[in-house]
């Protein structure tokens, strides 16, 4: 058995885990892992990542009675990586894995970016933690796609690669924003006049402060001010669209959730993934009925002209296991040489 540090590193929290497992094998990562010990904390409060590591051990060792000794890493970071090392965007700290590895004594310790360890995490998916919105028809060794709205839009790929997958993150959500309705078109002269921009990038409408902008300028179009209109949050905007209970807020919502199927099937006509596309992020979860509803998301993807027909032997999956990127961690520990 070998014992893991897995961690989810975020400019707001940490959340470290230990991890007890039998084999490097992705696809049995999920199912045959035994955690041992996890815990959350501020990443505000700590000048660097080593204290915090230190502390968990302390914490650990007093928990399971007696030190762990992981002899793997893997830190998931929000930020981007570039050989082994990190300054993340919204901390002070600078990591570096050589570093990392002398300062806590783990002899094997990498880092990857968190939208990476989503990747690694759809290897070790066990179907409990996926919803199919369409099966298409599945090839084994094709491309596998990944994306997420969250605070921001993270897109990413798989490669296969001799036995297994190779990923790969990009910056695509912040590609050009490309509306498709006459609203939407309004949409996007309004986020421009709005916020100055010469451009406006998917991730303004695709991610959770989008919605917030997709509900304001609805609000500001059609001159909404009762009390229902006033200021709310992207999760009040969200709750209100699935309860029905403000028109508004549901019309946000539709245009959120046809503007990600687009962009998904954007994604999927640059890299027909046919090993499947897999919509992770804390936002489609918990919109799963207006995702489903009237096949909106479904519709968007696959209305691509010429090329729709390529789009229905793409599966489509929602993420449904909130952590599936320390589960990708773990499986990038794993594997670690």
């Amino acid at each position: 058995m070998t014992v893991l540090l897995v961690g989810d590193i975020g400019g707001t929290k940490t959340l470290l885990r230990l991890v007890e497992v039998a084999s490097s094998e992705s696809k049995d990562i999920a199912l045959q892992q035994k955690i041992l010990y996890e815990a959350l904390y501020p990443s505000q409060e700590y000048a660097d990542l080593v204290p915090i590591v230190r502390q968990f051990f302390g914490e650990a060792a007093s928990e399971l009675g007696n030190a762990p000794a992981p002899s793997k890493a893997c830190l998931a970071i929000a930020g981007p990586v570039v050989g082994d090392t990190c300054v993340l965007t919204n901390l002070s700290w600078s990591l570096d894995a050589k570093r990392l590895k002398n300062d806590l004594g783990i002899p094997k310790l990498g880092l990857i970016n968190d939208f990476a360890a989503v990747g690694y995490g759809v290897l070790g998916l066990p179907p409990s933690d996926i919803h199919t919105l369409q099966a298409g028809t599945p090839q084994p060794e094709a491309p596998i796609a990944v994306i997420g709205a969250g605070t921001g839009l993270g897109e990413g790929f798989l490669i296969h690669q001799v036995n297994d997958y190779r990923v790969y993150s990009s910056e695509g959500g912040h590609a050009d924003f490309a509306p498709r309705t006459e609203l939407e078109f309004e949409l996007l002269q309004y986020l421009r006049r709005r916020y100055n921009l010469d451009r406006v990038s998917v991730e303004r409408v695709v991610a959770g402060p989008g919605i917030l902008s997709i509900y304001e300028f609805l609000r500001d179009r059609f001159g909404a001010s009762n009390a229902k209109a006033a200021k709310k949050s992207p999760q009040e905007i969200a709750v209100a669209a699935l309860e029905k209970s403000d028109p508004l807020c549901e019309q946000a919502i539709e245009i959120f959730v046809e503007a990600y199927g687009a962009e998904a099937g954007n994604m999927a006509i640059k890299l027909l993934p046919y090993g499947g596309l897999y919509v992770a992020g804390g936002i489609a979860g918990k919109i799963l009925p207006a995702i489903e509803e009237n096949d909106r998301f479904m519709e968007a993807f696959g209305q691509k002209g010429r090329v729709s027909p390529l789009l229905k032997a793409v599966p489509v999956h929602i993420i449904l296991n909130q952590q599936v990127g320390l589960l990708g961690a773990t499986v990038y520990a794993a594997r670690l040489q």
